[in-house]
């Protein structure tokens, strides 16, 4: 009977106004300045003797500074978070009545962490939290849920179900922050064993009858669902679940400052990594050796990790969009065409530089990369003005320009006389989108169509390429296995401006040849 309540978890909510998600993105300044330094000071209080189960200022003050709940981000930062998300959610239940009861004033969201998977008997893989959890709470643990409420006087509640202390466990896998120090840790009003997630879900249920937002099919914690499944059957609740996430991920698609200046970090250590490998790769090295100094070097600016398994492709590999192999020997001659990025403090870079392994183009090789860097800056000079609002539009300004300048050196047919025609062309030749939402993800609020105008506190990519296979026998022979790619990581600013966050990351021509001179 309880199975039947899954499948209720396939209702999105409506498509969002910009202006809603922009109500749920505004970030405080003043008011709350008092407030976020009371609460900042007694974080670092509580922090300096107890054990967590992640790293705080005091046992890691070279990442985190005194006045931080993690990298870069204060507690008063979420604690803002979560109460506009619930405000925003409130606001557009009043607004909105397809599927939805407006009576309903009392709502339950319930937002899961990740579990640890595994790649084989008891080797985990490392584990990385679900980036809608850590965002609204900042807790790095596994098996966590995080429940927020809001009732009709707009009282707002957050609570943790946290993995009790448990010395046994912690002595093979490392500290727990437990029940008990949750709450002044995280700035949640209330915190409960996981194990006691269903009788309090039961007992809110039958005392504020909520609507429930949670979805399922993006849970890691299967026994969660079922939980959630059998109070809804044991309490006979009617009501459909509903989705959080796009208002989550509209409220993540604007970054705060503090994110900002994340991402900017992020971008800083892949860039200066990417320049670092491209200086020293040489004819012969593997692909594989060129992703272990990416990661290296990354690394040693202290990243985490590498943000997603690079693209090391040399030669026709380039060819192949997704192509991750790695195992190949460079030759002398061939291009080698590296999309890699990293994550900080949670935030991910995601840069694509394509060089000759050699220092040097080939005549083809130059045409090429010419026309997908001059695309390149004429798209980021587009952005924010006529054809470049949104990501959508700079797509079409990409496949355009490319069948124009692809017709140009004689790889399109100049009978095609139309611009239609020539985005078809040039599609053939980059058949990706040009652009995505970056931030805490790569591919970064999936649930955000890119079809919005670009604002203030948005994260971009813009990465024309062209890929020509060698067995592409409608393109002249000398342009057959090249494929060429650049990436670079864009900030919407204020002042209709942008900011190339991947800017030192070298990629003029004749720089690139001088890094082996």
């Amino acid at each position: 009977m309880w199975k039947k309540f899954l499948c209720r978890n396939v209702v999105a909510i409506l498509p969002i106004r910009f202006d809603q998600l922009r109500i749920a993105s505004n970030f405080s300044t003043s008011a709350t300045a008092r407030a976020a330094t009371k609460a900042n000071t007694s974080a670092a209080n509580v922090l300096n003797e107890k054990i967590y189960g992640q790293p705080t200022a005091s046992t890691h003050p070279h990442l985190i500074n005194r006045d931080e709940l993690v990298v870069g981000v204060k507690l008063e930062e979420f604690k803002q978070r979560r109460h506009r998300l619930m405000v925003a959610l409130q606001k557009y239940v009043a607004e909105n009545t397809r599927g939805i009861d407006r009576d309903k004033r009392h709502h339950v969201v319930i937002i899961p962490s990740s579990t640890k998977k595994y790649m084989s008997d008891k080797i985990p893989y490392v584990f990385r939290q679900n980036s809608d959890f850590y965002y609204l709470c900042g807790c790095l643990e596994p098996d966590t849920v995080l429940m927020m409420s809001i009732d009709d006087k707009n009282n707002i509640k957050s609570t943790l179900f946290m993995r009790p202390k448990d010395k046994h466990a912690e002595l093979w896998e490392g500290a727990r922050t437990g029940v008990d120090l949750a709450p002044e840790m995280f700035g949640v009003e209330e915190s409960y064993p996981v194990d006691n997630f269903k009788p309090i879900l039961i007992k809110l249920l039958h005392q504020e009858k909520p609507l429930i937002w949670y979805d399922s099919r993006l849970s890691d914690l299967p026994q969660l669902n079922n939980q959630i499944a059998k109070v809804l059957d044991t309490v006979k609740c009617q009501d459909q679940l509903l989705s959080p996430i796009t208002l989550v991920h509209g409220m993540r698609l604007i970054k705060s400052p503090a994110e900002q200046n994340l991402m900017r970090r992020t971008c800083q250590i892949a860039s200066e990594a990417i320049n670092d490998v491209m200086s020293c790769t040489k004819p012969g090295q593997s692909e594989h050796h060129i992703f272990a100094m990416v990661d290296y070097q990354c690394r040693l600016r202290n990243a985490s990790y590498l943000a997603y398994p690079p693209v090391v492709a040399s030669g026709a590999n380039a060819t192949t969009i997704h192509y991750i192999e790695n195992s190949q020997l460079t030759k002398s001659g061939d291009l080698v065409l590296m999309d890699a990025g990293c994550e900080y403090g949670g935030y991910t870079s995601d840069i694509t530089r394509t060089w000759p392994v050699n220092g040097e183009f080939s005549e083809p090789q130059k045409i090429l990369y010419d026309i997908v860097l001059e695309i390149q800056k004429d798209l980021i000079n587009t952005m924010l003005k006529e054809g470049g609002r949104t990501l959508d539009q700079l797509f079409d300004m990409m496949c355009i320009k490319l069948g124009k300048y692809l017709q140009e050196v004689g790889i399109v047919s100049k009978s095609i006389d139309d611009v239609i025609s020539l985005g078809r062309a040039g599609y053939e030749f980059c058949p990706h989108h040009v652009s995505h939402y970056l931030g805490m993800d790569v591919h970064d609020t999936p649930q955000i169509p890119r079809n919005l105008n670009l604002l203030p506190g948005m994260v971009c990519t813009v990465e024309p390429g062209i890929y020509i296979p060698k067995d592409r026998s409608d393109a002249p022979k000398e342009f057959r296995g090249i494929g060429v790619r650049v990436e670079d990581d864009i900030l919407i600013i204020s002042d209709n401006k942008v900011e190339i966050l991947s800017g030192a990351c070298i990629k003029e021509r004749t720089r690139l040849e001088n890094l082996h001179k």
